[in-house]
C-alpha cells in the first residue's frame, strides 16, 4: 500500500513539473512578468516598408480641382465611368509595377526611382513635383503586394499578405493564427534578402528585447520559420519509428501468410 502512494505521489510531482515547464515554455515575454504594467523598449529607429522591385504600387493623385491632377493619372478605359468626370477622378487609383531598375514611370512627371524609399517618401516626392503646376495636391501611395512567408510550428502556415506601412512579425504570426504549442518562441528565425543576400535573425519572444530587433518590422518576401521544440522532434522520431515497426510487422505477416498459403496448397495435392 505504501508503495502504491509513493508512486502516486511521483508520478503527480512529475505531471506538476512538466505541466509548470510548459506553461513557462508558451509564454512571450516573460521577462515582464516581475511588474503589473510599466513600459516597452522604444525601437532603435523606424523600419517602414520600403519599396523594391516587382512591388505592386497603387499611386492616386488628387486636389481641391480634379481636373486639374486627371492628367498625372494614368487614363482608365472605363465604359462605367466614361463621361463623367467626377466617377472617372474618383477610379483614378493607378497601379505601377516597380521595374528591375527600381523605377516606375508617371505621366507628366515620367521615370522616378523609388527602390529603397518608404511609401510615405515616395508620396512626398510626387506631391513636390506636382504641386509646382497644381495647388495642394493630395498623393496616397500604398503597396499591394506586400508579402511574407511564415512556415514552422505555427497554426496556419501561409504567405501573409498586408498593405500596412508598418508590419512587424507579431503581426504576421497573429494572422496565422499564433505558434502552436511546439513552437520555439525564443528561436523564431526571419531570413530576408537584403540587395541580392540572404540574411537572418533569431527573436526570442520570451523577451521584450526583441522590440528593438531590426528584423521585428517586416520587410518585403521576409520569411519567418518558427522552429519545432524537442517534445515535436521526440514525438516525430516516435511516430516514424512506429512507422517503420508497423511497415516490418505487415511485411514479415504477409510473408507468413503467404508461406502458409502454399504449405496448405502444396499439402491439399497430396
Amino acid at each position: 500500500m505504501k508503495s502504491r502512494l509513493l508512486i502516486l505521489m511521483i508520478a503527480a510531482a512529475t505531471l506538476f513539473s512538466c505541466t509548470s515547464t510548459k506553461d513557462n515554455t508558451l509564454a512571450y515575454f516573460r521577462d515582464l512578468n516581475a511588474a503589473p504594467d510599466g513600459s516597452l523598449p522604444n525601437p532603435q529607429g523606424d523600419y517602414p516598408i520600403c519599396v523594391q522591385p516587382d512591388d505592386e504600387l497603387v499611386i492616386s493623385i488628387t486636389s481641391a480641382v480634379p481636373e486639374a491632377t486627371a492628367a498625372y493619372n494614368l487614363p482608365m478605359d472605363n465604359p462605367a465611368t466614361r463621361g463623367n468626370l467626377r466617377a472617372m477622378t474618383q477610379a483614378r487609383s493607378q497601379t505601377y509595377i516597380v521595374d528591375e531598375q527600381g523605377s516606375i514611370m508617371l505621366p507628366i512627371l515620367g521615370r522616378m526611382v523609388v527602390k529603397g524609399k518608404t511609401l510615405s517618401q515616395i508620396s512626398e516626392e510626387i506631391k513636390a513635383q506636382v504641386a509646382r503646376d497644381v495647388r495642394d495636391p493630395y498623393v496616397r501611395v500604398d503597396i499591394v503586394n506586400f508579402s511574407v512567408d511564415v512556415m514552422g510550428e505555427v497554426k496556419q502556415p501561409q504567405r501573409v499578405v498586408s498593405a500596412h506601412q508598418h508590419f512587424t512579425v507579431l503581426d504576421a504570426l497573429a494572422q496565422c493564427g499564433d505558434l502552436t504549442e511546439f513552437g520555439k518562441r525564443d528561436n523564431v528565425y526571419v531570413i530576408r534578402s537584403v540587395d541580392g543576400k540572404r540574411t537572418y535573425a533569431r527573436l526570442n519572444l520570451n523577451s521584450s528585447d526583441v522590440f528593438n530587433s531590426p528584423y521585428f518590422y517586416l520587410r518585403q518576401n521576409d520569411v519567418i520559420y518558427v522552429e519545432p521544440n524537442q517534445i515535436r522532434i521526440d514525438n516525430s522520431k516516435y511516430n516514424q519509428n512506429n512507422a517503420f515497426k508497423l511497415s516490418v510487422i505487415s511485411t514479415i505477416v504477409g510473408s507468413v501468410s503467404v508461406v502458409a498459403s502454399l504449405i496448405i496448397a502444396f499439402t491439399a495435392r497430396k
